[in-house]
C-alpha cells in the first residue's frame, strides 16, 4: 500500500467559540473572557509588543477591565491578583458541541480547559457521528486526558471512552465535566494511571480502540512516580498505541503544547507509525483569534492520522 499523503502543516483557528474570547495580546500577557469573567495571565509566545493608545511612541494601553490577573513570579511559579470575589469554579459552554466545562483558576495560572482545542473536537465529532449514524460502535482512547473535555466531546458524539490521566484531581475533573454536560452515564471509563503502563495493560487484555486522542507532555511523573521523558518515551508509547488500534480505525490525534515538537515531527511519527495502513495525515498549529487586531495566537500543534 502506498504512503499516506501527508498535507503540509496548517493553521486551524478556532474560531467558534460564543462564551469564551481571546480579547488582547501583547508584552507576554493575554485578556481572556471566560463567561463573566475577565483573566490576565502570561504566555510566553506573545513577544510583540502590546497596542499604544495611538499616539507615536506612547506607552502600552493599560488593561483596565480584569478581575484576575496572574502574576508571574520571578524565583518560579506565581500567583493570582482577583479584584473581585469569584467563585470557586463556574461554567462555560461550547455551544456547536453542546459541552459545558467547569473552569477553575489554578495556581499554576491554568484554568482546566485548553480552548483552542475546539476545532479538534468539532474534527473528530463529526468523525465519530458519522460511524455512529453507519451503525458503527466507536471506542477511544484518550491518554494525558487532563481534565476531559476531549473525552466529554466524544462521548457526547457516541462514542465509548477510556479516560486516562495520572493525576488523580483530574480525572475528578473529567468526571464533573462529564456530569455538567449531561453525560454522567456516559460509557466513560476514569483510570488514574501511568499512560505507557496502562497501555501495555490494555494490550494484554486483548481490549483495542477505534480511535486514540493523546496529549504527551515533556516532562511528567506517573501514578506511583514513573518519569515521563518525551524524547526517551513517546515512541515506545505509539508502539503500544498501534497495537491497541482496530482492524477497522477510525483517527489518531496527538496534541502537543511542548517545543520539543513540530508539526513536522509528528506527521512523520505518524506516517512510520501507520505506514501501511492508508489513511490521510494533516499536521499543523492551532490557534485562538485575538479580538483586538484580528491576529492569531498559536498555541500548540496538532498531527491527525484519519483512515
Amino acid at each position: 500500500m502506498p504512503a499516506q499523503p501527508v498535507q503540509r502543516p496548517a493553521l486551524i483557528v478556532a474560531d467558534r467559540w460564543q462564551e469564551y474570547q481571546l480579547l488582547d495580546c501583547g508584552n507576554g500577557m493575554k485578556q481572556e473572557r471566560w463567561g463573566d469573567v475577565t483573566l490576565v495571565r502570561p504566555d510566553p509566545q506573545i513577544i510583540w509588543p502590546r497596542h499604544g493608545t495611538g499616539t507615536p511612541g506612547s506607552a502600552p494601553a493599560k488593561w483596565e477591565k480584569w478581575d484576575g490577573f496572574y502574576h508571574r513570579s520571578e524565583s518560579g511559579g506565581g500567583k493570582w491578583e482577583f479584584r473581585r470575589a469569584l467563585p470557586d469554579h463556574w461554567k462555560i459552554s461550547y455551544a456547536p458541541l453542546g459541552l459545558t466545562f467547569k473552569i477553575h483558576p489554578t495556581s499554576f495560572k491554568h484554568t482546566g480547559l485548553f480552548p483552542e482545542q475546539a476545532v479538534n473536537w468539532d474534527w473528530f465529532s463529526a468523525k465519530i457521528k458519522t460511524a455512529r449514524a453507519a451503525g458503527r460502535e466507536v471506542s477511544v482512547l484518550n491518554l494525558f486526558g487532563y481534565t476531559g473535555a476531549a473525552t466529554v466531546a466524544a462521548a457526547a458524539a457516541g462514542a465509548s471512552v477510556c479516560h486516562v490521566d495520572a493525576a488523580e484531581g483530574m480525572v475528578k475533573w473529567c468526571r464533573e465535566n462529564a456530569a455538567i454536560s449531561g453525560l454522567s452515564s456516559a460509557p466513560i471509563r476514569y483510570i488514574v494511571d501511568d499512560c505507557l503502563k496502562f497501555a501495555r495493560r490494555e494490550l494484554k487484555r486483548g481490549r483495542r480502540y477505534d480511535a486514540i486522542i493523546m496529549d504527551p507532555p515533556t516532562y511528567g511523573r506517573g501514578s506511583t512516580g514513573e518519569m515521563w521523558r518525551l524524547e526517551d518515551h513517546l515512541w515506545d508509547l505509539l508502539l503500544e498505541c498501534r497495537a491497541l488500534l482496530s482492524e477497522n480505525p477510525l483517527f489518531f490525534l496527538i496534541n502537543a503544547y511542548t517545543a520539543r515538537l513540530s508539526p513536522t515531527v509528528v506527521a512523520n511519527l505518524l506516517a512510520e507509525l501507520l505506514h501501511g495502513r492508508g489513511g490521510s495525515i494533516a499536521a499543523g498549529e492551532v490557534g485562538l483569534p485575538i479580538q483586538r487586531d484580528g491576529k492569531v495566537l498559536p498555541c500548540g500543534i496538532y498531527g491527525r492520522w484519519e483512515s
